[in-house]
């Protein structure tokens, strides 16, 4: 069973959904991960409190960058306060291989960024 998860995330890594920038989004949002180097940045359009656009920049380890994709698939259509109740458990559940410590972080950074935005944090602070 670990196979299958390990080649879903090989395919979100190769040919992640959602990557890219939105031009004018309502929520931005941009973390790091310092002990490995990952970074994310989530854009969302919002209209009628609910997801219409999602996009991803992200770099660092496959991990954190198919989580990430993972992540945007789910949210798709969502509203803020659906998004606001996901949680790590999603998250591990989506990539369905145990991690370690340091590879948590790398999966859950896309979580964090995410909740920051859509908790009012509208831009990465400087």
């Amino acid at each position: 069973m670990d196979a299958l998860y390990r080649e879903e995330i090989l395919e979100h890594y190769k040919f992640p959904r959602n990557r890219g920038a939105l031009q004018h989004p309502d929520i931005t949002y941009k973390d790091t991960n310092p002990l490995c180097g990952d970074e994310v940045q989530i854009d969302l359009s919002i209209k009628e409190n609910r997801v219409t656009d999602v996009k991803f920049q992200a770099k660092g380890c496959a991990i954190s960058q198919a989580a990430t994709s993972m992540l945007t698939d789910m949210i798709e259509g969502k509203t803020l306060d659906e998004i606001k109740q996901l949680g790590k458990k999603e998250i591990l559940e989506a990539l369905g291989i145990e991690l370690g410590p340091v590879r948590l972080k790398c999966a859950l950074l896309c979580l964090k960024v995410l909740k920051s935005g859509v908790y009012g944090i509208k831009e990465w602070p400087t």
